[in-house]
C-alpha cells in the first residue's frame, strides 16, 4: 500500500493545504465551548446582554471562518484524491498492456475489473477521508482533552480514562477487519466473474434453457459474498455503539464530577458546560474517526490489491536495439526444439516443435482439439515465452526483438473476432494509424470484406457497436482479418480465423493472399483440411507433439493423424485415395 503513495507525488500542495485548512478549521472549533462559557458565567449571571451580543458575535464570525477552512479543505482533499486514483488507474491499465499472457491467465480478467474499477474507487474514498480527518479528529480529540484541563483539572481527569479505553476499541476493530475486508474484496471477483461470464454466454444460457440454473450460480456467489460483508460488517458496526457507550459513560461521570464541584463553589455552571461541549466534540469525533477508520480499513485492503497487481508479472527482458535484418533472411521463421508449458500446467502443451518457414509460405497448422494450434502461433509474436528451445524471425533469436517492434510486422487475426466500438474505419486503422482509404479498401478486397462496407448506408464510417454485435460472426471474422492485412504485415496468423466462412468466400480469400504484391508468411490454423491443403507445408499437432509435416498429398501417404481427419471431413475422397495407392 505505501507504495502507492508516489501517484501522491504531484499533488504535494493539495495534501499539504487539505490537512491544514482542516487543522485551522478544528483550533476555531477548540474556542467555541469557552465562548459558550463565557456567555453563561459573565453575560447571562450579570444580565449583560451587550456582552452576550457580542459573544454570539464571535461565535458567528467562528462560524463563518471554519465553514471557509472546511470547504478550501473539502476542495483541496477532493482535487488530491481523484487526482490519485486517476494517475493510479492510469498506472494500472499500462502496466496491465505490459503483462504477459500468462500473468493475465494467473490474475484473471474478472479480478482485474474489480481492482481497476471497486478498489480504485475504495482507494479514492480512502484517501479523501484521509486528509480531511487523520489529523484533525486526533487534534480535536486531544486538543479538547488539553482545553478540559485550562477548565478544570480534576474534572479533566475523566478524559484520560475515556480517550485510552476509545483508542483500544478503535485500532482493535480496525487490525480485525482489514484482511476480512481483503477476503470480501476477493469474494467479490468471483461474483465479478460469474457475471461477466453469464453476461458473455447469454445467448449460449437462453438456448439451451438454463437461465434458472445460472440464476442459482449467481445467487450461491452472491450469498457468499453477503454473508462475508455481513461478518465483517457486525464486526465494524460494534465501533459506534461501543464508542457511544464509553464516551456516554464518561460525560455522566463528568456531569456528576462538575455538579458536586458548582454545589462546592469550586466550578462554574458555564465551566461545566464547556467541560460537557468538550466531551461532544470528543464524541462526534471519535464516531467521524470510527468511520473514517472502517473507510480506511477497506482503502488499505484494495490498496495491498492493487500493488499485488503491480508488483506482479513476468520482468520483460526486451532488448532496446532493433536488429538489423538480412534481406535475405526477411519473412523466415523457424522453431528449434521449442517445448512450452502454461503456468500450473502438469504437462507440457507443445513438446520438442522443429520446423521452418521461408518467406512467402503459406503453413497450415492443422490438429485435434487442445492439440497445441494456438499455443504454437502464440509463441511467434511472444505472447508467451518458451519453456526450452528456441525461435527464429528473420534469421535472429525473437527474444533479440523488443516486442512492439515484433508485433509491428506480424498480423494477427485471433479466434475470437474482436471488434471495438467506433467506426470500420477506425476498426481497420488499429492495423496502420495513418492508412488511407485506398489503403483500407485494398485491405477489404483481400479480406472478402467490401461488400459489407458497400452494403452500409454510411461505408466506412457505419458505427460498430460493442464487440461487433451488429454483425454477423462471418462479418466480424472478415473485417479482423482485413486489419491485420492493412499493416501488410510480413508475417500473417489466421487462428482458425475463417471458421464462420462459407467454403468459397475461404477459397477466394485464400487465393486473394497468394496474389498480394509483398506476400507475406501466412501461417493458417485451421479444423478444416480444405482451408490448407493447398499450403506449401502442413504442421500435423496431435497432444502438443508434431505429428506430421509436409503437403498435403504426402501428409495423406505417411500421417495416420492428418489421414483419420481428412477422412471424417471428406470420406468419398479418403476412400478414392486409398483405392488409388492400394493400386
Amino acid at each position: 500500500m505505501k507504495k502507492l503513495l508516489r501517484y501522491l507525488a504531484d499533488y504535494k500542495k493539495e495534501c499539504v493545504l487539505g490537512p491544514l485548512f482542516k487543522m485551522l478549521e478544528a483550533t476555531f472549533e477548540l474556542f467555541v465551548p469557552l465562548v459558550v462559557a463565557a456567555i453563561i458565567d459573565k453575560g447571562i449571571a450579570n444580565g449583560d446582554r451587550s456582552y452576550i451580543v457580542r459573544m454570539c458575535l464571535l461565535l458567528a464570525a467562528l462560524a463563518a471562518i471554519g465553514l471557509t477552512n472546511t470547504l478550501f479543505a473539502q476542495y483541496f482533499a477532493a482535487k488530491a484524491a481523484t487526482g490519485f486514483s486517476a494517475k493510479l488507474r492510469h498506472a494500472l491499465m499500462q502496466h496491465i498492456q505490459k503483462m504477459t499472457y500468462t500473468d493475465l491467465d494467473t490474475l484473471g480478467t474478472s479480478s482485474l475489473i474489480t481492482r481497476m474499477t471497486s478498489d480504485i474507487n475504495q482507494l479514492q474514498n480512502g484517501v479523501n477521508l484521509t486528509l480531511r480527518l487523520l489529523l484533525r479528529s486526533p487534534f480535536i480529540v486531544f486538543g479538547a482533552m488539553i482545553m478540559a484541563f485550562t477548565v478544570d483539572v480534576k474534572g479533566a481527569l475523566v478524559f484520560t480514562v475515556a480517550i485510552p479505553l476509545l483508542s483500544v476499541v478503535v485500532f482493535g476493530i480496525m487490525l480485525m477487519t482489514i484482511p476480512m475486508y481483503r477476503h470480501v474484496q476477493e469474494r467479490l471477483d468471483a461474483v465479478t466473474d460469474t457475471t461477466r461470464e453469464s453476461l458473455t454466454g447469454v445467448r449460449v444460457i437462453r438456448a439451451f434453457r438454463n437461465e434458472q440454473a445460472e440464476t442459482e450460480t449467481f445467487r450461491a456467489q452472491n450469498s457468499l459474498l453477503v454473508k462475508m460483508q455481513q461478518k465483517v460488517g457486525s464486526i465494524s458496526a460494534l465501533m459506534n455503539p461501543l464508542t457511544y457507550v464509553l464516551v456516554n459513560g464518561a460525560v455522566i461521570a463528568l456531569i456528576r464530577i462538575g455538579a458536586l464541584r458548582v454545589d462546592s463553589g469550586a466550578l462554574t455552571t458555564g465551566a461545566v458546560i464547556a467541560l460537557y461541549n468538550y466531551m461532544s466534540q470528543i464524541l462526534v469525533e471519535l464516531i467521524k474517526f470510527a468511520n473514517f477508520i472502517i473507510n480506511v480499513t477497506k482503502a488499505v485492503a484494495c490498496g495491498n490489491r492493487v500493488q499485488a497487481v503491480l508488483e506482479s508479472g513476468t520482468p520483460v527482458s526486451d532488448s532496446t536495439d532493433i536488429p538489423q535484418i538480412s534481406e535475405a533472411q526477411r519473412g523466415t521463421l523457424s522453431f528449434d526444439r521449442v517445448t512450452f508449458a502454461y503456468a500450473g500446467a502438469a504437462e507440457p502443451s507443445l513438446t520438442d516443435i522443429s520446423f521452418t518457414a521461408r518467406r512467402g509460405d503459406v503453413i497450415g497448422i492443422i490438429g485435434g482439439t487442445g492439440s497445441g494450434k494456438s499455443t504454437l502461433v502464440n509463441l511467434i509474436p511472444r505472447f508467451y515465452e518458451p519453456t526450452s528451445g528456441s525461435i527464429r524471425i528473420d534469421g535472429i533469436e525473437s527474444t533479440a526483438f523488443p516486442r512492439p517492434a515484433l508485433r509491428q510486422r506480424i498480423g494477427i487475426v485471433p479466434q475470437k473476432a474482436v471488434l471495438f466500438h467506433g467506426t470500420i474505419r477506425q476498426n481497420l486503422q488499429w492495423g496502420m494509424k495513418d492508412a488511407d482509404d485506398a489503403a483500407l479498401h485494398a485491405a477489404l478486397s483481400t479480406a472478402q470484406a467490401e461488400d459489407i462496407v458497400r452494403a452500409k448506408k454510411d461505408g466506412l464510417d457505419e458505427m460498430i457497436t460493442e464487440s461487433g454485435h451488429n454483425l454477423s460472426g462471418g462479418q466480424r471474422q472478415r473485417l479482423t482479418i482485413a486489419r491485420a492485412l492493412v499493416r501488410r504485415p510480413e508475417f500473417l496468423i489466421l487462428d482458425d480465423s475463417t471458421s464462420a466462412l462459407d467454403y468459397a468466400t475461404d477459397a477466394a480469400l485464400r487465393k486473394a493472399l497468394r496474389a498480394l504484391p509483398e506476400q507475406p508468411t501466412v501461417f493458417i490454423v485451421s479444423q478444416r483440411t480444405a482451408s490448407i491443403q493447398h499450403a506449401d507445408r502442413i504442421l500435423v499437432l496431435e497432444d502438443g507433439h508434431l505429428a506430421g509435416s509436409g503437403t498435403h498429398e504426402a501428409l495423406l501417404q505417411s500421417c495416420p493423424v492428418y489421414q483419420e481427419i481428412y477422412a471424417s471431413q471428406f470420406p468419398d475422397d479418403a476412400k478414392k485415395e486409398v483405392q488409388r495407392n492400394g493400386k
